[in-house]
């Protein structure tokens, strides 16, 4: 059905967008307890589809046009209905963004309306401020939390979430698409790169990759899910629609750290939550006093980032179940997962975590994935060792970035392949593993290094909470390893950058050892636990290239 890409709508040239910001579980202020919320809202999201501002302010939403923005609580999980089912385009905000890249965004989107939680109004409203002279500025709805106290009331002019919702009509019918391929989502990538684009998906493609996610992570009726992936992160990797499916009810979180994970596992008997392998290594290391037992085996379904067989064994130990897959904004959700196989339980910890690292093979819902030599677009040997590029095809791919066709022709290919830009390795068994992303390779005296490789050995070391790798300059060598690492409570002090090299010397190739080590007390992320490594690639060209058997650290 994708054959050629001139066969797909052009999302360049669609004029139809909305937006939705979020304060993410991670950022906002915790409230007295979490907060569950029924898969299916009932009347609310109907009739937030048929509610319009009032029309009077030149400024207002057109009906059945545009929309923006909530909180990762009730208001948030009706929007990925009641939006969609006004006609208007979804675009969640990652909360982390400075008022200069809201601004941009709101600008690129051409949102209309703004849904926006109190804690991120000073942003929101210097966002609005920064916007060109002339450019129409979105009209604002506040949506209020009546979980969090530490906010004043809203002025009583102002347009709430609530009071939006009483002037819509629960009976009112959906604005269904005229076509499945019209856009319903619009994600800006996470920024690990520095320069987000604008992923536009379709109804049809939302439907593919939500119900795929359900098969592939085998989801019972009627779970208990933890919201501990924002779910501006592609949607929440589509679960605000599959627990909707499958009648689970969705427990909400405003912070997330380990003891309310713990606590809010123990009290609600939740049974699925998803995240980063940062939630992992924070569940894994969390103090004997924080962590409380499980009601029954809870399953995490990880991705978003190559996950060390370290991190995911410490956090099988305590107890959970965990999964892993790959999944990209551009696909709307998880597309590849490591299927497990019986026989591999048989297996030693350490090498079932070592398997389970691996990202696995295709989803029922993805139809192909390869891994192609840069140069002759070939795939590769299925050796474990050689690498190229992921290359995907299939249902839930995205339409094309917003008003980019050119960034749009160099990912989707004329024959319907997506270029994901990560490196990888097909082993023998035919499940793939990521080694880097391109633009993280480092090239060392002509030989590829994966970064990816280099950290998961480095947390293994006890003393490591967190590593990346990066290519640091070299007068000799072109380019050599470049550690950032943080350290676990307690050890600060106790180890020292000679004594990581020693050990890393002991079990990797020397050409992989990394040359210099820097140690910090956090490394960057994005609000979606990612390592920002153009901004530790920045700090490492910032040091000056290293001399020939000398170390920096």
């Amino acid at each position: 059905w994708r054959s050629s890409a001139r066969t797909r709508p052009t999302p360049a040239r669609s004029r139809r967008s909305a937006s939705w910001s979020a304060p993410p579980p991670s950022t906002a202020t915790a409230p007295p307890s979490s907060t569950a919320v029924p898969s299916s809202p009932g009347p609310r999201p109907t009739a937030a589809a048929s509610a319009s501002p009032p029309r009077s302010p030149p400024r207002c939403l057109p009906p059945r046009r545009r929309v923006r923005a909530a909180a990762e609580r009730a208001g948030m999980y009706e929007a990925h209905f009641g939006v969609p089912m006004s006609g208007a385009v979804l675009n969640s905000i990652n909360t982390r963004l400075d008022a200069r890249t809201v601004s941009v965004l709101l600008r690129h989107s051409g949102s209309r309306l703004i849904l926006v939680d109190p804690a991120l109004v000073p942003v929101l409203d210097e966002a609005l401020r920064l916007l060109p002279p002339g450019h129409p500025a979105p009209r604002v709805v506040l949506v209020e939390d009546p979980h969090e106290k530490d906010f004043s009331p809203a002025p009583a002019a102002a347009l709430t979430y609530e009071k939006l919702l009483e002037m819509g009509d629960p009976e009112s019918r959906w604005v269904r698409p005229a076509s499945e391929w019209d856009p319903m989502i619009l994600n800006y990538t996470s920024g690990t790169t520095s320069a987000p684009k604008g992923v536009v998906h379709c109804h049809r493609g939302i439907f593919v990759v939500t119900m795929d996610s359900l098969v592939s992570w085998s989801v019972p009726e009627q779970p208990t899910y933890l919201w501990t992936l924002p779910m501006f992160h592609a949607n929440g990797w589509s679960f605000p629609w599959g627990m909707a499916v499958v009648g689970g009810t969705n427990v909400c979180l405003r912070r997330v750290d380990a003891a309310e994970v713990y606590d809010t596992i123990a009290r609600r008997g939740v049974t699925h939550l998803c995240g980063a392998p940062v939630v992992l290594n924070m569940l894994a290391n969390a103090p004997e006093g924080v962590r409380r037992p499980l009601p029954g085996k809870v399953q995490i379904l990880t991705a978003g980032a190559p996950p060390p067989a370290a991190v995911l064994g410490r956090t099988e130990a305590i107890g959970f179940d965990v999964s892993h897959g790959y999944g990209l904004t551009e696909t709307a959700g998880l597309v590849l997962l490591c299927a497990w196989k019986g026989e591999w339980n048989k297996l030693p910890a350490s090498e079932r975590a070592g398997l389970k690292a691996r990202q696995g093979v295709r989803t029922p819902g993805m139809a192909e994935v390869d891994i192609v030599d840069g140069e002759t677009g070939r795939s590769v040997s299925r050796d474990g060792a050689t690498m190229g590029e992921i290359v995907l095809r299939g249902g839930c791919v995205t339409m094309g970035y917003f008003k980019d066709e050119d960034a749009t022709k160099a990912a989707i290919r004329d024959d319907g392949w997506f270029y994901t830009g990560d490196v990888g390795v097909m082993h023998p068994d035919g499940y793939l593993e990521i080694r880097d992303r391109s633009k993280d390779v480092i090239i060392s005296g002509g030989e590829n290094i994966s970064s990816v490789e280099v950290e998961s050995l480095l947390y293994g070391h006890p003393a490591v909470n967190e590593a990346a790798v990066v290519a640091r300059p070299d007068e000799f060598w072109g380019e050599t390893p470049c550690a950032f690492v943080s350290l676990k409570d307690g050890a600060a002090g106790a180890v020292t950058a000679a004594e990581v090299i020693a050990w890393s010397r002991e079990r990797m190739p020397g050409y992989m050892v990394p040359k210099t080590v820097v140690f910090r007390a956090e490394l960057p992320k994005t609000s979606t636990g990612k390592i920002q490594k153009y901004v530790l690639r920045n700090l490492a060209k910032e040091m000056g290239p290293t001399r020939r058997g000398v170390s920096k650290m």
